[in-house]
């Protein structure tokens, strides 16, 4: 049986320097040992996710980016033996540029979300099974470990989140917007993309017709190195029909910012941190910014209350992130609460400009765009796009395929090399 590499548990502090950390313990285990032992759930205890980067909370919170975590990898191992890593690097580059090529997907998931929830409120059987599965209490073993080890921790082993995605959908027979919302309201790394679409591919929604059955065989495979030993899963659907949704989500190219150059900067600005970039490091400014304002909304994720573990590592790291940036330039932070104007925030500093690290398509967009939508009507946002996503959401267009392919290529034109 495989084994995972380290010995501590895991620290979700949730600063660039905690997620750095991580890249570097992670790092020796990037090649060969990824590729073998990445789909075993060990457990979350001590040593047990030493098989997986875990470093999602970091990247989604824009702490760390892609193209560092790509340039390490590729500073110690060959593109060849990290192939796997690196793949799923990608996979979430690919996730965030298919979105943003399809908007009407997360609107229609919100939309989806919302009618399930209200039609919970009008069945007592349905919220029933809803609480149950919730509280981790279906009666299925592994998905009950699961169900109470999200709550309790933040995180999932992505096998874990694909095996109770599945009975969710197809042994309990929930709806799967419900799901996906449960997940956004407790992961550290709830990212509208890769969750939503991570659910719909599930489903067989995202390929059309391809879905993903959990089985009770290959859960006791791979959760055997658990410290209680496999888990068990029994009554699981084995012959379920994938979903099917009346509307299509056809693709239109995104309208996205132009590169920036120094001279963009050339005249004082504000630099503003949100959810998914709550860190100047991984943006490269060329110029300091005479303010730094910090937006923190990760209650619109949900209409419900978020867990304990997500709302932690998302004002950890807008604090942690205004704190590092107002000490690397030396100029004033400021908060932007929800439902201020933003305007007399810049107007304090004389600031005519904002530079805004590009907001997908998600809960921060729909969260932000708003108050910023005055400031971009008079040319006075700067919006930030990093190279790697620029390049590679164009090859987003259907499946991961048209972006594995091109990988060797994008690492190239984006300078990865990891010299």
């Amino acid at each position: 049986m495989l084994r995972p590499s380290g010995s501590a548990a895991m620290d979700f502090t949730p600063t660039r320097a905690r997620g750095q950390h991580r890249l570097a313990e992670f790092l020796p285990a990037a090649g060969r040992h990824y590729a073998d032992a990445r789909n075993h759930d060990n457990g979350p205890a001590a040593g047990g996710r030493g098989n997986v980067s875990q470093l999602s909370p970091w990247l989604h919170a824009g702490l760390i980016d892609e193209t560092e975590v790509l340039q390490a990898v590729l500073g110690m191992h060959s593109l060849c033996a990290a192939e796997k890593f690196i793949a799923e690097v990608f996979w979430r580059v690919y996730f965030k540029g298919y979105l943003e090529q399809r908007p009407g997907v997360w609107a229609d998931y919100c939309a989806g979300r919302d009618a399930a929830l209200a039609a919970m409120g009008r069945n007592s059987g349905l919220a029933r099974a809803y609480r149950q599965a919730t509280a981790g209490r279906t009666g299925i073993a592994a998905f009950d470990v699961w169900a109470r080890e999200l709550v309790e921790t933040g995180y999932l082993h992505n096998h874990a989140r694909m095996w109770l995605a599945s009975i969710w959908i197809f042994t309990l027979k929930l709806d799967w917007q419900l799901g996906a919302d449960f997940f956004l309201r407790h992961l550290m790394d709830g990212d509208a993309a890769s969750n939503t679409l991570s659910w719909r591919w599930v489903a067989g929604l995202h390929t059309k017709g391809k879905h993903y059955l959990a089985r009770s065989d290959n859960i006791a495979r791979y959760t055997v190195g658990r410290p209680d030993g496999p888990l068990a899963a029994k009554g699981l659907a084995e012959d379920a029909a994938p979903l099917e949704e009346p509307q299509d989500h056809p693709r239109r190219l995104p309208d996205l910012p132009p590169p920036v150059s120094a001279a963009d900067f050339a005249q004082p600005f504000a630099l503003l941190l949100h959810d998914e970039a709550a860190h100047h490091a991984p943006l490269a400014l060329p110029a300091a910014p005479a303010l730094v304002i910090g937006a923190s909304r990760p209650e619109a994720r949900s209409p419900g209350a978020l867990g304990t573990a997500a709302a932690r590592f998302a004002a950890g790291a807008i604090a942690g992130g205004l704190a590092d940036a107002a000490a690397a330039f030396g100029c004033p932070a400021r908060e932007w609460h929800a439902g201020e104007p933003l305007e007399p925030l810049l107007a304090e500093g004389g600031i005519a400009r904002l530079a805004v690290p590009y907001i997908p398509a998600g809960w921060t967009r729909d969260a932000l765009a708003p108050g910023l939508a005055p400031l971009a009507a008079q040319g006075r946002v700067l919006s930030l796009l990093g190279d790697l996503d620029r390049a590679t959401w164009p090859h987003a267009r259907a499946g991961f395929f048209g972006v594995a392919k091109q990988i060797d290529a994008l690492l190239g034109e984006c300078g990865i090399s990891g010299s």
